[in-house]
């Protein structure tokens, strides 16, 4: 037989000679200190200019701040949720002074005082990291990027070429019924010309319908088809060109955007739980860190990376006045275009090609474009059986960024009987190829610059560096869908995700 059985007194009900001080509660070290400590060094002058004055007080913007910080360091997003927690998590209490900001008050501020200006916030602590000595700025940089789900329903989907589909349809369908009334009554129609597809809008597509019917109106042998047609083009096809009309302005030259989130732009993710590769309204967030501290941010509506470097760079110098010494990104990210943006701006980019990694395993192959050896001087190429390709011209290719490529052609003398012509090409003549021969220097140099020391030290890192935080963002701390809609309240969202994860990796 054991002991007689002893339980600790428990009464909620007893009261306290003194009352506790919410201070005793929070432990030394905790990371909710940290988030004080931060947030009353930096400037909030920028949120303040967002207030107009007058009327009821407010909540100090350095409160709202660190309310909505904390919160997203400890995965709390709902505004819903950030309530309950000022009013019953002792943390928050500690850190918000007892106030209770309501959901409403909370989501306002994180709406409307912060857009436009949250970064701000975010490179005063980026700075306080340098005056530490954690981070450096003018020293390599890993640059990636992640798909973030957007808050739209995913079935809204708007498709530019659909709405370029129903234009043509549209058009092609009005020239059926011009035709058809110029066969019945051509002379009411014979001062004016059918519609040309440059004037497909509402206004005239709405007066070429009138002037249709106008023409038919007197006349007994109309089809009723055409009848029914009219009419239901009377009543549709404006308002539809209308919609038309303002969904191209929202798209901006996108192929896709969500009707509820118009900002969004449709894009294949790596979460697909189905296997069917489906597409969701997204954002493309790039990122660059040191140390596994994010540096700079910055939301793009474009699915592939290359296109988003340019705009990156831009907004660090803005924020810091100052550039990295070092880009290190993967082979998404090497074109013309960046290492040209790179190069003019002194910025060394240890950022693979698109066939870097497979030329270090079996090397280039013997008769590619890029095995053929150039003449500078002369401007000619050699074919690997060492014939000359005589320059024949130069042409212009603009990408899907508009940047524009300048491409040199080049053709052999004769192709003719020659031995190797059966692995070397396989079309009818001689061999033309085309050269972008920026593109292939800068390849050279990037060949040349990953392959040192120092650029296989940077290799290495580049994936232990920025690839761990975006699965402490999005697996670790389950943001993998934002909450807000619109790319000004998304980019907040991710303002406060990157800030809460310096302040997290700075107590740790």
């Amino acid at each position: 037989m054991g002991g007689k059985i002893v339980f600790k007194e428990y009464d909620p009900d007893q009261l306290t000679f003194l009352p506790y001080k919410l201070e005793e509660l929070v432990p030394t070290g905790h990371p909710v200190r940290i988030v004080k400590q931060v947030v009353d060094a930096v400037d909030v002058k920028p949120i303040n200019r967002k207030y107009k004055g007058g009327g009821a007080s407010s909540f100090h913007p350095r409160l709202m701040l660190k309310l909505l910080v904390y919160g997203y360091l400890t995965n709390t997003y709902s505004s819903r949720k950030l309530e309950e927690q000022a009013a019953q998590n002792v943390h928050f209490m500690w850190l918000l002074g007892m106030k209770k900001p309501d959901h409403n008050t909370i989501n306002r501020f994180r709406s409307e005082k912060l857009s436009g200006v949250l970064k701000q916030i975010f490179s005063q602590i980026v700075l306080l990291l340098e005056q530490e000595g954690i981070v450096s700025l003018k020293e390599a940089v890993f640059t990636d990027g992640t798909k973030i789900e957007s808050a739209a329903n995913k079935y809204t989907f708007v498709w530019g070429k659909n709405i370029k589909a129903n234009k043509d349809k549209m058009k092609a369908q009005l020239d059926e019924l011009w035709g058809y009334a110029q066969s019945i009554a051509a002379e009411e129609l014979k001062d004016t010309a059918p519609l040309e597809y440059s004037e497909i809008n509402p206004e005239k597509v709405k007066e070429t319908i009138s002037k249709i019917n106008a023409a038919l109106d007197d006349k007994e042998d109309v089809d009723k088809k055409v009848k029914q047609k009219l009419n239901y083009a009377k009543k549709h096809w404006p308002e539809s060109l209308a919609r038309y009309d303002e969904q191209e302005k929202l798209l901006a030259g996108r192929n896709s955007m969500s009707k509820t989130d118009p900002d969004a732009t449709f894009m294949r993710m790596k979460e697909d739980h189905m296997l069917n590769g489906q597409l969701k309204p997204a954002y493309n967030l790039q990122i660059s860190t040191q140390e596994q501290f994010i540096l700079n941010y910055t939301l793009h509506q474009t699915s592939t990376d290359y296109q988003t470097l340019s705009s990156h760079i831009e907004q660090y110098q803005a924020l810091y006045k100052d550039l990295p010494k070092a880009i290190v990104a993967d082979t998404g990210y090497g074109s013309d275009e960046n290492y040209g943006v790179l190069a003019r701006k002194g910025i060394e980019a240890y950022i693979k090609y698109n066939t870097f990694d497979k030329e270090q395993k079996d090397g280039i192959k013997a008769f590619s474009n890029d095995s053929l050896h150039y003449n500078e001087a002369e401007n000619y190429l050699v074919c690997p059986i060492g014939q000359w390709m005589a320059h024949i011209g130069n042409g212009q290719r603009v990408t899907s960024s508009g940047f524009v490529q300048l491409i040199s052609r080049y053709r052999a003398q004769n192709c003719e009987g020659c031995p190797m012509r059966g692995v070397c090409h396989t079309t009818q003549g001689n061999r033309v190829v085309e050269i972008n021969h920026s593109l292939r220097q800068h390849k050279q140099a990037a060949k040349e610059r990953l392959n040192t020391e120092q650029g296989i030290n940077l290799r290495k890192r580049r994936p232990a560096d920025v690839e761990p935080v975006f699965a402490q963002l999005k697996h670790n701390h389950g943001f993998r869908r934002f909450l807000l809609k619109g790319m000004s309240k998304a980019e907040v969202e991710i303002g406060l995700l990157s800030i809460a994860h310096n302040l997290r990796k700075w107590k740790t």
